[in-house]
């Protein structure tokens, strides 16, 4: 049983909405629970991702693993520090490193955060995991965009990019959830980021979480972070650049992660709104 004085808080992220954006649970006073109690409370709360705060670490579960770093739920947990503490800056210490981030009001009142990843990384993707993870989402070589050719960011957690050719295809994701999820957890990657092009600053994404028991993530932060890597180190945009990624519209969740790629440093910023709920 978890301790009285640890309050479980849900928030929903990267949207203003109740019913948009990403489902988070925050315990603010994490001091003294056992991996199996985070593990436990993550479970009966049931969404993507809980966060656990412990003076300045903190702590992501999934309802059946930890997860090296999440990006929704940092911005959740600093939403609900705002609120009690008034907005400012703060630095998380994740199990990926340091993560800055900084709460403001914006022009219409509403609470945001922008968290500053860990300097991001990128990886081919070997052609037997890209067939592979083709066969798991039922795609053919024809369904993919090849002006965003399939590589692994990384911005404190793996996040494969697979881009789509069309809208159509993004909206029809009907995936083997076993075979998807068994190649991801041996390769340690956390969502897969399937992306369409919109324009070049507007992306349509989502995101397979099989490896924590989520069919799919309504907005994905850390792989965000981890895509604007991408997006520099390929060449695909000119920083200093904003980018935007809807994601959670298939789902009836409409989410909007803000993504800016900067010029004169690695690291990529994640901006989104988050509110309380329930």
């Amino acid at each position: 049983m978890m301790p009285k004085m640890s309050e479980i808080l849900r928030y929903v992220a990267f949207s203003d909405r109740p019913d948009g954006g990403n489902p988070a649970g925050v315990v603010l006073d994490a001091a003294g629970l056992s991996d199996d109690e985070m593990r436990a409370i993550a479970a009966e709360v049931g969404y993507s991702e809980t966060a656990f705060v412990d003076g300045g670490d903190i702590r992501y579960f999934s309802p059946l693993v930890e997860i090296s770093f999440c990006g929704h739920a940092t911005v959740a947990t600093s939403v609900a520090l705002a609120e009690r503490d008034g907005p400012g800056e703060l630095v998380f210490n994740t199990m990926s490193g340091p993560v800055p981030v900084t709460s403001r009001c914006d022009d219409q009142g509403r609470l945001t955060a922008t968290l500053t990843s860990v300097p991001p990384r990128v990886v081919d993707l070997a052609p037997a995991d890209l067939d592979e993870i083709l066969a798991a989402l039922r795609w053919e070589a024809g369904d993919l965009d090849p002006s965003l050719p399939p590589r692994v960011p990384y911005a404190g957690a793996w996040h494969p990019v697979i881009g789509a050719a069309s809208r159509e295809r993004l909206a029809e994701l009907d995936y083997d959830f076993e075979r998807l999820g068994a190649l991801m957890t041996a390769r340690d990657w956390t969502t897969i980021q399937l992306l369409w092009r919109e324009d070049e600053t507007r992306f349509h994404a989502r995101n397979p979480f099989p490896p924590g028991g989520v069919v799919e993530d309504p907005a994905t932060g850390a792989a965000a972070a981890a895509f604007g890597g991408y997006l520099r180190e390929l060449g695909l945009v000119e920083p200093p650049a904003t980018i935007t990624i809807l994601q959670g519209e298939d789902l009836g969740r409409p989410s909007r992660v803000l993504v800016d790629i900067h010029a004169d440093r690695p690291e990529i910023d994640v901006t989104g709104t988050a509110i309380p709920i329930g």
